[in-house]
């Protein structure tokens, strides 16, 4: 039999019965091929969101589901679900013919994709004009509808006031205050399936990471992380912080994309319990992978050992500490000295403008 080259061959039509979804190739172009409710269709395989393998994914009723970040498409049309009908994968057409699936050789529909403004932290990293500017995160989990006393809050807070009185513009972002979600695991699926924005900024217009990330990819200039020792560890909230910053980090290694330049990083760690340089060894890691550099002596801290179970004692401690608020105190400045002076080094290589009073700006995009 002369073969039809209106049509191409996949194989025996038992092969596409065994699942919901099965993958295949036309050529070099990916296929998915559904079978639901004994009915077959052919549609390409590839998401139009990050090019998820829409084979590997699953049925969720009429739809075939991605499983990189669960885009919806009509098993037998392609349309995206309802309200996102625009959102369309290509379509094939498909029959059997003598026991054997075929496909049409070509697309019968195309590939269309909404408009989707992109998410306010995916413009490009570029530095505005003024003074340095100093981050502080307090990553301590509290009740912040009854709050409390917490050792490493008080000493960011010192940090923080200090660093306004030195001329910096200051802004604070308190963890516990935000509604955002844990890390998802995406990168886990394949590492393009971690994005950047993060999958679930995009998708979940309530998680509030977007603050973490606005202000320390766009904003600061200093990062000052303060967090408490829970179990010999940085608090919960940090990790589920950092967690989701490894979408800053993976740009790295996935694009080649360095989100930030000329950040400079640094910490305080308090706790009933010790372990403190284990403590600072993971935020010294996590925040040199994702690009960040440290003044000299990066962190101060403070502990009374395992067996201070004496809380009270522990935080009029602080309280009454002049020591360690001047060693705040003198933490970010020498953390702001440090940006100072690579904000300043980085605009004299490469200014905007010249031998003028315009405004510089530092860009932080990669220029090769």
């Amino acid at each position: 039999m002369t073969p039809d080259p209106q049509w191409r061959d996949l194989g025996p039509v038992e092969q596409f019965t065994r699942r919901p979804l099965t993958a295949a190739r036309v050529g070099t172009t990916r296929l998915v091929i559904t079978h639901v409710n004994g009915e077959f269709g052919a549609l390409s395989g590839t998401c139009n969101h990050a090019g998820g393998p829409l084979a590997e994914g699953r049925i969720d009723g009429e739809y075939v589901l991605c499983p990189w970040h669960n885009w919806k498409y009509h098993w037998r049309t392609g349309l995206g679900e309802p309200g996102f009908e625009a959102d369309a994968v290509p379509r094939y057409d498909v029959r059997v013919s003598d026991g054997r699936l075929q496909v049409s050789a070509e697309p019968v529909t195309r590939r269309t994709h909404a408009h989707h403004p992109p998410h306010a932290v995916a413009r490009k990293v570029q530095r505005a004009p003024g003074p340095v500017r100093v981050l502080g995160i307090s990553t301590t989990n509290m009740d912040v509808a009854n709050p409390r006393y917490s050792t490493s809050d008080a000493l960011l807070a010192v940090a923080m006031d200090h660093a306004a009185s030195l001329g910096k513009e200051t802004r604070t972002i308190r963890l516990a205050a935000l509604r955002f979600r844990p890390c998802e695991g995406y990168y886990s699926k394949s590492a393009h399936a971690c994005t950047w924005p993060c999958s679930i900024t995009q998708m979940d217009p309530q998680d509030q990471m977007e603050q973490v990330y606005e202000g320390i990819v766009h904003w600061g200039d200093v990062v000052l992380v303060a967090t408490p020792i829970r179990w010999g560890n940085a608090s919960s909230l940090y990790y589920r912080m950092v967690e989701r910053m490894n979408c800053v980090q993976n740009q790295v290694t996935i694009a080649n994309r360095v989100l930030l330049r000329n950040k400079v990083a640094a910490f305080i760690i308090t706790g009933g319990q010790d372990n403190v340089q284990a403590v600072a060894g993971q935020m010294l890691g996590f925040f040199a992978e994702i690009g960040c550099h440290f003044p000299q002596f990066p962190y101060i801290a403070h502990s009374r050992g395992w067996s201070a179970e004496d809380m009270e004692r522990n935080n009029a401690e602080i309280q009454n500490s002049g020591e360690l608020r001047e060693g705040a105190q003198a933490l970010v400045t020498r953390a702001a000295d440090m940006a100072r002076l690579m904000v300043e080094g980085q605009l004299a290589r490469h200014p905007l403008t010249r031998g003028g009073r315009k405004a510089h700006q530092l860009d932080s995009e990669p220029t090769g």
